[in-house]
């Protein structure tokens, strides 16, 4: 196995290591795709590894790993501003829900061939006059009937159907400013939810949130991402794109988080982390303005990489 480290930028287009990070190389506009757009979304193909879908804000994208060559797939979210969030369901690969901003969700039952918008009524412009947007897509691993998404100051919404319909939840939630999503299989399902006031937990598939406390001096967090075992990461900072950042794990599902040493200064929010399940002890982690860490032991020692690139959206690893 040899690992492929690709990295979303905002305004940089798609890069990619073919060596752990050591060397990162930019996807000129020759590979199908305009070097310059922001890459918001990555998704793996689970029926071809091969292939991975990008969202971005020209549209859908849709890489050939081994020829290293970009399509561009029409869609009716070529209207939207940008593609933001992406995912394929578990079970059926033919299924793809795809998140835009201005926020509104689509769905495709023929791999991305046709979508279709569904009716999720959210506000276009939030309480703070930004512009709403999807921002991540979950579903669960187990029950493919069920999902999340997340939408930056509109609350979680969920399907029971496998991505259907979807309904919005919010009870108990300190902040509407949803960030990242995960699910762990632990005894029991549960779902977790990072938000600009912290990390919150759901025992009940997300119909009700609590906080749940963490030591930091700013509750801003950002992606929530199961590791091997009950191991969790969780990216913190002081906002977007912050001035410092910081990493926790949780090592028993998410009652307790312990700030994770990374080497030197980190000086913005750190933003993503990436896993990948056959190797659970490679991890990648990046900041908002463009530091990258990797570990190779499950997340106890931090390297950080040498090259820095600009705002980075989104950092995945998958094998070759």
């Amino acid at each position: 196995m040899t690992p492929q480290l690709y990295i979303a930028s905002n305004g940089l287009g798609l890069w990619y290591s073919d060596d752990l990070g050591e060397t990162l190389i930019r996807m000129g506009s020759r590979a199908g795709m305009y070097s310059g757009y922001q890459i918001w979304a990555l998704a793996a193909d689970p029926s071809d590894l091969n292939l991975l879908l990008l969202g971005t804000n020209g549209g859908l994208y849709r890489l050939d790993r081994r020829q290293r060559q970009l399509t561009h797939l029409p869609s009716p979210m070529d209207q939207r501003f940008k593609i933001t969030a992406l995912a394929f369901s578990p079970k059926n690969p033919d299924v793809i829900i795809a998140g835009t901003q201005f926020a509104a969700l689509y769905r495709s039952e023929d791999h991305g061939v046709s979508w279709r918008q569904l009716h999720v009524k959210v506000p276009e412009i939030c309480s703070n006059q930004a512009q709403s947007r999807f921002t991540q897509i979950l579903f669960d691993p187990v029950d493919a009937r069920l999902g999340w998404a997340g939408v930056e100051l509109d609350s979680v919404w969920r399907t029971t159907n496998g991505g259907i319909s979807w309904h919005r939840f919010a009870k108990g939630l300190a902040s509407e400013d949803i960030h990242g999503l995960a699910v762990t299989h632990q005894g029991g399902r549960r779902v977790f939810a990072a938000t600009e006031r912290g990390i919150h937990i759901s025992d009940d598939d997300g119909e009700s949130w609590r906080l749940q406390e963490f030591d930091s001096p700013a509750s801003y967090t950002r992606a929530v991402v199961p590791s091997a075992g009950d191991g969790i990461f969780l990216t913190n900072g002081d906002g977007p794109p912050g001035s410092w950042g910081r990493l926790f794990r949780s090592r028993d599902n998410g009652r307790h988080w312990q700030r994770v040493a990374l080497p030197g200064e980190v000086e913005s929010t750190l933003w993503s982390v990436a896993v990948h399940a056959s190797d659970p002890k490679l991890v990648f982690a990046s900041a908002s303005l463009g530091q990258i860490y990797r570990s190779s032991d499950g997340g106890e020692n931090w390297t950080a990489l040498k090259r820095r690139l600009g705002e980075i959206r989104h950092v995945m690893w998958l094998p070759s």
